[in-house]
C-alpha cells in the first residue's frame, strides 16, 4: 500500500523539512511508502549536479519577483516549481518490491506513471532516450517505451528513439535515495505561468522548450483542475508500482496506517483527492525526536 497525503500549496522549505521527516520514519518501518502530493511557492532549486551559470538571472531579481532559491540533494540540474504546477515526492522503500527496484527502474516507472496521466487527459506524451522527464509526443518520433512495458533497465539503455525538435518538456524527474527510501520526485505543469521558466535554462537543457497542460490543451479541451490531475496521477502511480493507493487526511492517519496494510481495497478510505491537509508548524508533533538527514552517504544516489 501506498498513502496519499494532499498538501495544497505550501513553501518549499516546509516541503523539505517534511520529507526529511518522514524519509527517518520510513528509513525505521515506522510510517509506511507514502506519496506527498502538492504545489509550491515560486521557488527555484539546484540539484546536485547543477550548474549556477543556468541561472540566467541575479539573487536580487529573483527576491524582487518573490521567487525563493533552494540548493537540494535531488539528481538533476534547476528547474522551477510554482502555483499551477503539480508536485509529487514519493516516500517509498525500494526494497520492499520485489525484485527489489533499482535507481534507473524507479525513475522509469514515475516517467511512465506522468506519461499515463498525460494520455488519460489528452495529452500524448513519452520519453526521450538520453533524457529524464515526460516530453509532449511529436508526430514524427517513436516514444522508447512504445509497446514495450514494462522492461528491464538494461534494456532501457540500449533503446534507441529518435529526437524531434517539436517536443516539450511538460514533467521534470529527481531524485534522492538514501538506504533505499526515496524523496524528492516529479513536478508537471498544468496552469504554471511558463514565464519563470525564462529565469533559467530548465534541467540545463537549452534546445527544448517547457509547456504547460494549459498550454497543449488550448482550444482542444478543458484543463484539468489540479485535484483532478491529483487524482489521476494517484490512480496511475498505484498501478504502476502495482500497489493499492489510500488517500489519507491527516499526518496522524499515516502514523497509524501500519495496522490498516492488510485491509481489503474495498474496506479503506477513498483514493479521491480532498481538502489540503494542514502541516504542523512543528515537526516534532510527527517525529519527537527529529534526526537530521546524513548526506553523501556510501547508501545515497541522486539521479535525474
Amino acid at each position: 500500500m501506498i498513502s496519499i497525503l494532499y498538501l495544497g500549496r505550501i513553501d518549499y522549505g516546509t516541503a523539505l523539512s517534511l520529507q526529511q521527516t518522514l524519509v527517518e520514519l520510513r528509513k525505521e518501518q515506522s510510517i509506511p511508502d507514502v506519496l506527498l502530493l502538492l504545489e509550491h511557492f515560486p521557488v527555484i532549486t539546484l540539484g546536485r549536479n547543477a550548474s549556477h551559470k543556468n541561472l540566467l538571472v541575479s539573487r536580487d531579481i529573483l527576491q524582487n519577483k518573490s521567487v525563493d532559491v533552494f540548493e537540494s540533494n535531488r539528481g538533476g540540474d534547476i528547474t522551477f516549481h510554482g502555483p499551477g504546477q503539480l508536485v509529487g515526492y514519493p516516500i517509498v522503500d525500494l526494497r520492499g518490491f520485489s525484485p527489489r527496484l533499482g535507481a534507473v527502474e524507479f525513475v522509469r516507472r514515475l516517467e511512465e506513471a506522468l506519461i499515463r496521466t498525460c494520455g488519460d487527459l489528452g495529452i500524448p506524451a513519452e520519453r526521450i532516450c538520453g533524457l529524464t522527464g515526460v516530453w509532449t509526443q511529436a508526430s514524427n518520433s517513436q516514444s522508447c517505451f512504445a509497446n514495450n512495458w514494462p522492461i528491464k533497465p538494461t534494456a532501457i539503455e540500449s533503446l534507441a528513439c529518435e529526437k524531434a525538435i517539436e517536443q516539450k518538456k511538460i514533467a521534470a524527474i529527481g531524485v534522492h535515495i538514501s538506504r533505499g527510501v526515496t524523496s524528492h520526485g516529479f513536478a508537471l505543469n498544468i496552469t504554471t505561468d511558463l514565464d519563470y521558466f525564462k529565469l533559467i535554462v530548465p534541467c540545463g537543457i537549452s534546445d527544448r522548450p517547457v509547456t504547460s497542460m494549459a498550454q497543449e490543451l488550448a482550444g482542444k479541451g478543458t484543463v484539468p483542475s489540479i485535484e483532478a490531475v491529483a487524482n489521476a496521477v494517484s490512480l496511475n502511480f498505484g498501478r504502476v508500482f502495482a500497489r493499492q493507493m489510500l488517500s489519507l487526511e491527516s499526518l496522524e492517519a499515516l502514523l497509524s496506517t501500519e495496522a490498516m496494510e492488510d485491509r481489503p481495497a474495498d474496506d479503506a478510505q477513498s483514493t479521491t483527492i480532498g481538502v489540503p491537509l494542514q502541516v504542523p508548524k512543528n515537526l516534532r508533533e510527527v517525529r519527537r525526536e527529529q534526526k537530521a538527514p546524513q548526506l553523501g552517504s556510501k547508501d545515497e544516489v541522486s539521479l535525474a
